[in-house]
């Protein structure tokens, strides 16, 4: 059977994504690959109708290594419904389940077997592989979150380095990594770390068209994320990331009292509740998770509308990665972020105060300050976000689209004045559809260098960018007038200048490299850069955007749309899209599955529209597979007819 005939007949539909199809027919003919797609893209089939075509072709079974429990159970359950014989081995089943499916395993009688990297290293485990091996039954090795083996990614796990005892003792046998964040050094990593010297890289575009990105200056951070989600997303799943579990909770509550939906999430929390949570979250619809950054790899929900940060990232691959959770269903979704410079001073300490070589600091340092050069940027956030990972906004190769191209400006850790944008425009983020006012902070700017170096000058010791600015706008604090800094000849030189504006001033010398914080025994002082100079000459002008708080806010969505995927339909359509939405939601209770697992909502719309009368009206509908109109059908049909809606009979396998 054709990887197409797959396709249509397990998974319902007609054609491949960007470049699934070269992936899948270089990996079902043997070859090695690495694979970088962004979330949504459709990763998960380049490895699994892979594993199907190899299985039917009697090569044996696939080996996913997959990071989280959460990704395992909804995948196999997905594949389940879709009639693939899938299992997982995890630390939720009993020692009598994970026996049977060990049985299962040697007899042949899987496709895909899910396990965690730490489980696959195990000599029993490997034990098991070496049977499989000498059989002639070990199909495909499948690396799932393949960033996780770089010390430089954003999700750093030791247990994925000693994932090259595949290529070891299993020598043959294909292997492919994937991820939807690396930049080139991770992706270098990746290659030298798993041994794929040899393998075919396949880069999509990393661009998420659909995603409208957002960046604010942070005033009142609960307040602002209050207002955007009542304006723009009421009643609607999202993701909230905090920096701290003391912040989750209290965001959590705040939400929750104001009327939203909202739980927390953190490893502090006990893991009952934060497994009940997440549970909630995926099944459950216009649930807002707060959560550190622990939650959020692997989550497959499409219908997550927002992704918003109240505090920066420490990098533009962890925001990119988080911000990707928003969409997956390819309809309108936004990623939001509030920050300011004391994120960045924060940041700055986390690197500071590691027990991490000085060369692993400085990379780290290098990607924060890409980050906030993005954070400040006038022109298209779009075109910088992408040119970080090597790609051009609007181009791309023919064999290999996002590729980056000669001459382009390396990823990874570039400093953000040297991801100069080239003029485009997206259309879809903040800075494109209500271009930022600028004004000039050169004169600014210098009277806060030349502030730090006075204050260097006089008195040997360095200090920070609150007392920086009091001299600077001539407030006589006590600390001021205790340290005589009253005499500082910049003293009220600035007096003109909001403490919002010098904040800003600050926060883009940073950026461009032309101050440095410091920490040391939790105390974050200012120190002058070769950087400096330029600017203190008047060489280098140094122009902000105007405080985006005081821009006029965007009107709210209509709350009546239940779905964006519903959003054109008409009146009768939508009635019967509502009643397959009710009746989908017994199906997912009664297998203990998230809903989209059972049909996306974009497959439901698609039903409600045609309105099918028979079993055929119901084919070659995208999403809807030839198990699932034998499962579904009929049940389906009734719920359009006005008949008493049904539970399908078909169980899990």
């Amino acid at each position: 059977m054709s990887i197409a005939s797959i396709l249509q007949e397990v998974f319902g539909y007609a054609s491949f994504r960007g470049p699934q199809q070269d992936i899948i027919n270089h990996v079902v003919a043997g070859g090695d690959a690495l694979v970088l797609m962004p979330t949504g893209g459709g990763k998960s089939l380049c490895y699994q109708i892979p594993a199907i075509a190899r299985q039917r072709a009697g090569l044996g079974i696939t080996v996913v290594v997959s990071p989280l429990i959460a990704l395992m159970h909804d995948q196999v359950g997905a594949l389940h419904e879709a009639g693939v014989s899938a299992a997982f081995l995890n630390s939720t089943l009993s020692s009598e389940e994970a026996y049977q499916t060990e049985q299962r395993l040697l007899r042949g009688e899987i496709t895909l077997l899910y396990a965690a990297p730490e489980r696959v290293t195990t000599p029993r485990f490997l034990a098991q592989l070496d049977t499989l091996f000498e059989r002639g039954q070990l199909s495909l090795f499948a690396i799932d979150e393949a960033h996780c083996v770089s010390q430089w990614g954003h999700d750093f796990r030791p247990e994925y380095r000693a994932l090259t005892v595949l290529h070891e003792r299993y020598a043959g046998v294909p292997r492919m990594a994937l991820t939807a964040t690396a930049d080139a050094l991770t992706r270098a990593d990746i290659v030298e770390r798993l041994q794929l010297e040899a393998a075919a890289h396949f880069v999509s575009s990393f661009d998420r068209p659909n995603i409208r990105y957002t960046i604010v200056e942070k005033k009142d951070a609960s307040t602002q994320l209050l207002r955007f989600i009542e304006r723009e997303h009421p009643g609607e799943a999202g993701v909230v990331y905090c920096q701290s579990r003391k912040r989750v909770e209290e965001v959590a509550a705040m939400l929750a009292q104001a009327g939203i939906h909202a739980l927390p999430y953190h490893a502090g929390l006990d893991f009952r509740v934060r497994q009940a949570n997440q549970n909630q979250f995926l099944r459950a619809e216009g649930v807002v998770m707060v959560a550190t950054i622990a939650f959020g790899m692997g989550i497959d929900k499409p219908d997550v509308r927002f992704v918003a940060h109240l505090d920066m990232p420490k990098n533009i691959e962890g925001y990119y990665q988080e911000t990707g959770r928003a969409g997956r269903d390819g309809m309108a979704a936004d990623a939001w972020m509030c920050y300011g410079l004391q994120d960045v001073v924060n940041q700055r300490r986390m690197i500071d105060e590691s027990p991490a070589e000085e060369d692993f600091k400085q990379v780290m340092r290098g990607k924060l300050d890409a980050l906030l050069g993005l954070a400040e940027a006038t022109d298209c956030r779009r075109v910088r976000l992408l040119r970080y990972f090597g790609e051009i906004y609007g181009e791309a190769t023919a064999d290999a689209p996002g590729r980056p191209k000669p001459g382009t400006a390396p990823s990874g850790g570039s400093a953000a004045h040297e991801m100069a944008s080239v003029g485009a425009i997206c259309h879809n983020c903040d800075n494109c559809l209500q271009p930022p006012e600028v004004w000039d902070a050169t004169d600014a700017a210098r009277k806060l260098l030349s502030t730090v170096y006075r204050l260097q000058q006089s008195s040997g010791v360095s200090f920070g960018a609150g007392h920086t600015m009091d001299i600077v706008r001539g407030k006589r604090t006590e600390k001021v007038l205790q340290r005589g800094h009253e005499t500082v000849s910049t003293f009220g030189l600035g007096a003109d200048y909001s403490e919002s504006q010098l904040r800003a001033v600050m926060r883009q010398l940073i950026a461009v490299g032309a101050l440095q914080v410091f920490t040391s025994e939790g105390f974050s002082t200012l120190h002058l850069t070769e950087a400096s100079r330029a600017v203190l000459r008047g060489e280098v002008p140094v122009r902000l955007r105007e405080s985006t708080h005081q821009r006029p806010e965007k009107r709210s969505r209509s709350r009546t749309v239940p779905t964006p995927a519903a959003a054109s339909l008409g009146q009768d359509a939508m009635v019967r899209f509502i009643n397959l939405k009710s009746w989908r939601s017994e199906v997912a209770k009664a297998h203990n599955l998230p809903a989209y697992v059972i049909f996306h909502d974009a497959t439901l719309a698609a039903i409600a529209e045609r309105a099918p009368q028979s079993l055929a009206d119901l084919q070659h509908i995208s999403g809807l597979g030839s198990r699932k109109l034998e499962a579904y059908g009929e049940a389906v049909l009734a719920v359009i007819t006005g008949a008493s809606p049904v539970l399908a009979a078909a169980q899990p396998a």
